[in-house]
């Protein structure tokens, strides 16, 4: 395994669960995904979603890093486009002072949720400041490089930084301004585009880190696990001048009817790649090879918590290896 692996997990809650259950399952998830090796946990933002807990990264950050002593903890991503970037500086600062060396600032472009919540997290007013200037404010106050007023408290080693997108736009943004770029294959499943963006990406900023985040699934048996995958789709809302994209129909039609706008709902397939972890590793060592790719990102969203646990530890740096030393000492 010549690849890097981390984890984004979304707080999701199994059917028997209520959100406190799912926010302690992930932390027992980063608790085991420090012991298993991973190097990097994430946790995302959403917003007006029963079946996702995780709404403020930065406050999930804390308690994870008080919970696990080495692996980096990271947002996957804070929402740019509601908050002041001072604000978001400031967060990020107090936590890089607490746990040094092991804060990744991930931020995202979507709004992680429909115009309802969008509007309340603006209390209503309008989104007047373009991303690109508030993503060029942000990056000024976390590499100390802001003139006016440096968001406090200043750590010893600032926030590793990573923007997240699904297209060379982003790719070139993040590139830009010296980012990390993540992309985010469970949205974007075009191996076309994420060709294009790895190459742009590469192009304009080679000493970045390039990392892809996609779905995967890993059991002991891949018939189990390529049934339990299956055809996994992605539904993108477009009204005027915007795209959305979320993950089943139902939430389409309703963050559609709540533009009050003309809206079209388009459906696309996004590769779940499952099978043994044999199978898996195999899959992410070809999209290594093929797109440059530094890090992967896991994202598991299917099967009950104890499958998706079952997973990423069959994935896992160390029970990977540890199973190919034993394959290896019996075939010798």
């Amino acid at each position: 395994m010549t690849y890097r692996l981390g984890i984004l997990d979304q707080s999701r809650l199994a059917e028997e669960d209520n959100p406190q259950d799912a926010l302690h399952n992930t932390v027992r998830l980063a608790e085991q995904a420090e012991e298993w090796g991973y190097d990097r946990f994430w946790v995302s933002e959403h917003h007006g979603k029963e079946e996702l807990a995780g709404t403020s990264p930065e406050i999930l950050m804390s308690y994870l890093l008080a919970k696990t002593k080495t692996i980096r903890i990271g947002s996957g991503g804070v929402m740019l486009q509601h908050y002041s970037p001072y604000k978001i500086a400031e967060n990020f600062h107090v936590l890089a002072n607490l746990a040094s060396g092991r804060i990744d600032a991930g931020i995202g472009k979507g709004p992680g949720g429909g115009p309802k919540t969008s509007a309340a997290l603006r209390q209503g007013g309008p989104d007047t400041f373009p991303f690109t200037e508030k993503l060029q404010e942000l990056d000024l106050l976390l590499t100390g490089s802001y003139t006016d007023a440096l968001p406090s408290p200043i750590p010893v080693e600032p926030p590793e930084r990573f923007l997240l997108g699904a297209g060379v736009a982003s790719a070139e943004l993040a590139a830009e301004h010296n980012w990390n770029f993540v992309f985010a294959a469970f949205i974007n499943g075009d191996r076309e585009e994420l060709q294009r963006t790895a190459q742009a990406y590469r192009n304009q900023y080679p000493e970045g880190r390039f990392i892809c985040c996609l779905p995967v699934f890993a059991a002991n048996s891949r018939q189990a696990a390529v049934a339990l995958a299956g055809d996994s789709k992605v539904y993108k809302v477009k009204t005027a001048g915007k795209t959305v994209t979320v993950t089943t129909r139902e939430e389409a039609e309703k963050l559609g009817n709540q533009t009050g706008e003309a809206f079209e709902i388009e459906a696309h397939t996004i590769e779940v790649i499952a099978g043994t972890a044999d199978d898996v590793h195999h899959r992410l060592g070809q999209l290594q090879r093929e797109y440059d790719i530094d890090e992967f990102l896991l994202l598991t969203s299917i099967g009950t918590k104890e499958q998706r646990m079952q997973s990423f530890h069959l994935l896992s740096p160390v029970q990977y290896h540890s199973a190919r030393k034993e394959k290896a000492n019996v075939s010798s």
